[in-house]
């Protein structure tokens, strides 16, 4: 009985861990439903896959091995004390994972070529812009085009490619929406750009994958993939019916704390580029009562700082712009 127990024993564990580690949403980024989704889940079997190669046969020559050679009375294995090399096997064992190496360095640079996020997706309709800016603990987007706003919720068209413009307010964060494409950082002070496309309608789970403080777990939103039709009654029916969003508006949502759906009107015209420039030196930024003390300065004061001022502006402008180049 005993051997037959620890035999279980491992396939026990591995059924635990299974079960342990859930289901549902934790699953849907091998259900895509975008063309930028669908890549990467390409690249994710196909990755799984040429390990599976190498890492199966060599689980179960380990167990092989350790079945075969244990410690048994009358044992028949041979003995080889002086035994120490074998070209034929060393050719094996090395050249193997080497040749899986570099067919997963050739696929993967492909693919991350390809699927590099600030590349538009090719389409004959033309993208929306979606202006992205994580908060604590929500996400404000707004549609510049349309000009229009919401709180913890997307709509689009499907088969239309959507540029999302990514940034944060103040703690990085990332932007994910598993069914339609990979994550991106929110980062205050720049601006990172994502393409991502619906290609079928329906309701896709966003949320933000970084943690951030207590109310994390409740940075989520909803991505409603609709007909041009809906999509734009919907544009008209949120400007008919919704308030404006204004900057003392704004500064409300930037208090942390959660927050439901919200729609709205309309929004401060280059808002986005506020809150991407508010820390750089002589800009007005989003937060403009950030620099109210030191507007009160002294003049002499403010002479004496210029230079190291200027030198810092310049510094943070080469650090975005390089940052920006990635």
């Amino acid at each position: 009985m005993r051997p037959y127990l620890r035999m279980l024993t491992p396939v026990l564990i591995m059924l635990m861990a299974v079960m342990l580690s859930g289901c549902g949403e934790q699953y849907i980024v091998l259900d895509p439903k975008g063309p930028i989704g669908e890549s990467q889940k390409d690249l994710i079997y196909f990755s799984t896959i040429l390990c599976a190669v190498i890492i199966v046969p060599v689980l179960i020559l380990t167990a092989v091995i350790v079945w075969r050679y244990r410690d048994k009375p009358g044992s028949k294995a041979s003995y080889k004390p002086n035994w120490e090399h074998s070209t034929k096997l060393e050719i094996t064992w090395w050249s193997i994972p080497i040749v899986a190496i570099l067919v997963l360095a050739i696929v993967t640079v492909k693919y991350t070529y390809a699927l590099e996020p600030s590349k538009p997706i090719e389409s004959a309709k033309a993208p929306i812009t979606i202006q992205v800016t994580s908060l604590d603990w929500k996400w404000l987007f707004k549609y510049p085009d349309e000009d229009i706003a919401t709180v913890n919720y997307i709509k689009i068209p499907e088969d239309v490619p959507i540029k999302f413009q990514v940034t944060s307010d103040t703690a990085m964060n990332s932007f994910w929406v598993p069914q339609l494409g990979g994550q991106i950082y929110s980062m205050s002070g720049m601006a990172m750009t994502l393409f991502l496309q619906a290609d079928e309608q329906g309701s896709y789970y966003g949320s933000g994958a970084n943690f951030t403080g207590k109310d994390f777990a409740k940075m989520t939103f909803k991505v409603d993939a609709t007909s041009e039709e809906d999509y734009k009654a919907w544009i008209s029916e949120v400007k008919a019916s919704s308030p404006a969003l204004t900057m003392e508006g704004f500064e409300k949502l930037t208090e942390p704390g959660s927050s439901d759906v919200q729609l709205f009107s309309s929004f401060p015209e280059g808002l986005f580029n506020k809150v991407v420039r508010q820390y750089i030196n002589g800009d007005g930024g989003a937060h403009q009562h950030h620099g109210a003390e030191a507007a009160k300065a002294p003049a002499a004061a403010s002479e004496e700082k210029a230079p190291a001022d200027t030198d810092a502006s310049s510094n943070n402008a080469n650090a975005h712009s390089g940052h920006a180049g990635h």
